[in-house]
């Protein structure tokens, strides 16, 4: 990428910004978990699945997904004839990085009467080995149309895994994968925190180990803890996810409180996903300014990966970007 020298600032990064998204025919994505700034100017604002499925839909010659590498994979995937950017390519995620491909195919190797229910925060060469790929939203609907004599591996997040095992009581082999931020939250200050709000309900999601579901009013998806926040009893929620999904709560919903769950040293910063936080407006900008760094995929290996993303779209495309894992 160009060196950033001389960027624009303020309103004139904003202006040329979108100066450039018309000028390239270009939409800009935005996860949940991006910064409020880069939510605001965001085309579509949503889960990963749902961004990608979406763009897919739009008459855009460019993509810049704001999220992580992954999401802009899945984006390329489903839309292999437009440009797709991220404006960080180190904005990677630990899950990925914890399910290498040539580990990952060997661990399918050695239990070949097993198929492989996948995450879809994994690498297109883990989905390209996948039998099916889930999300939070889609995982329950998924599991429930599998036999119960079919033997499941399902990775890379062994929470979200160990979650549908219980759910189903149903064995599963399970890749050990965490999501580093959802894996700092701390029971004993979440405890705190309930202790001094009684009557807010948790949501939490799924990513979350068993000592944070445990205690939730409410399983889902960035997307199903949105609606839950819409739907819920009171004026206070306790969220345990990545807290810039409150921005979006705060916006629709600005007459409820809304509190992020802690991490051991008693605040949420430590659930900060810093990967998404390499994104910056700035970044954004050189990026359509430059259509660099680019997504590319060797088209047998997206082929491959769209197949498993296929799968999961034909057996369960009513639940994507509705995010529902129900309450516990």
């Amino acid at each position: 990428m160009t060196a950033q020298t001389d960027l624009p600032t303020g309103q004139d990064l904003l202006a040329e910004i979108n100066r450039l998204r018309k000028e390239k025919n270009a939409i800009i994505l935005a996860h949940y978990y991006q910064t409020a700034d880069i939510q605001d100017l965001a085309d579509f604002v949503g889960d990963s699945l749902e961004l990608s499925k979406k763009a897919a839909e739009t008459d855009a010659d460019v993509i810049a997904f704001c999220g992580v590498k992954f999401m802009a994979d899945t984006a390329k995937i489903l839309s292999p004839e437009k440009i797709v950017v991220l404006p960080d390519m180190d904005a990677g995620c630990s899950l990925e990085d914890s399910c290498p491909p040539e580990k990952f195919k060997a661990f399918r190797e050695a239990h070949p009467d097993h198929i492989a229910l996948t995450y879809i925060n994994c690498s297109t060469e883990v989905k390209a080995l996948s039998d099916v790929i889930v999300t939070s939203s889609s995982a329950e609907t998924i599991i429930s149309q599998i036999p119960e004599d079919q033997k499941i591996i399902f990775g890379p997040d062994r929470h979200l895994g160990g979650y549908m095992s219980r759910k189903f009581n149903r064995e599963m082999l399970l890749w050990p994968g965490v999501c580093i931020v959802h894996e700092a939250f701390s029971e004993t200050e979440l405890l705190k925190l309930k202790a001094q709000h009684p009557d807010a309900p948790v949501a939490a999601h799924p990513e979350c180990p068993p000592t944070i579901v445990d205690h939730a009013d409410y399983v889902g998806s960035t997307s199903g803890i949105l609606q839950f926040a819409e739907t819920f009893e009171g004026d206070t929620l306790i969220v345990a996810t990545e807290p810039h999904i409150m921005h979006q709560m705060e916006k629709a919903l600005p007459n409820k409180t809304f509190i992020g769950a802690p991490g051991a040293d008693g605040n949420c910063s430590c659930n900060i996903c810093p990967y998404m936080a390499l994104n910056t407006m700035e970044k954004l900008y050189a990026c359509l300014r430059d259509l660099e760094p680019r997504i590319e995929i060797e088209e047998g290996l997206r082929l491959k990966a769209k197949q498993s993303l296929d799968r999961m779209l034909e057996m369960a495309s009513g639940t994507i970007g509705k995010g529902d894992l129900g309450r516990v």
